[in-house]
């Protein structure tokens, strides 16, 4: 389906995350910084990016804002995901550069519906027991 660059330094969210997103048939990569996250965004061309916002060497907001002024990175989207959801978050967010927000822990029904609409995909009812 789609190749999705998933940056985040939590194992557990890394891990579960990936899994999930690999059954529903999506190529993931994987970075655990900011700065690698901004290296294989710019190297690999994801067709989206799940950006974890606080993040070692380079934090979520750096790394999108410096996605964003590369033209390889200026259209891809990307959905925050935050475990900062104080009234203003979403909208720094989406300052910062993002397509969509998504604060932790993730329901994963609600990222896979963002993901698929920031994609194009047609959601399927299957993915509501995930």
């Amino acid at each position: 389906m789609a190749k999705i660059l998933l940056v985040e330094d939590n194992e557990m969210n890394l891990d579960m995350l990936s899994r999930r997103l690999e059954r529903r048939g999506h190529q993931i990569l994987i970075a655990m910084d900011g700065a690698l996250g901004v290296q294989l965004a710019l190297q690999e061309q994801p067709d989206l990016i799940l950006m974890d916002m606080s993040l070692p060497v380079m934090d979520g907001w750096e790394a999108t804002r410096t996605i964003r002024n590369s033209p390889a990175g200026k259209d891809v989207p990307i959905i925050a995901l935050t475990a900062h959801a104080i009234a203003g978050d979403r909208e720094r967010c989406l300052e910062a550069g993002c397509n969509d927000y998504e604060s932790k822990p993730v329901k994963f029904p609600n990222l896979v519906a963002k993901i698929d609409a920031l994609l194009g995909i047609m959601s399927s009812s299957d993915s509501a027991g995930e």
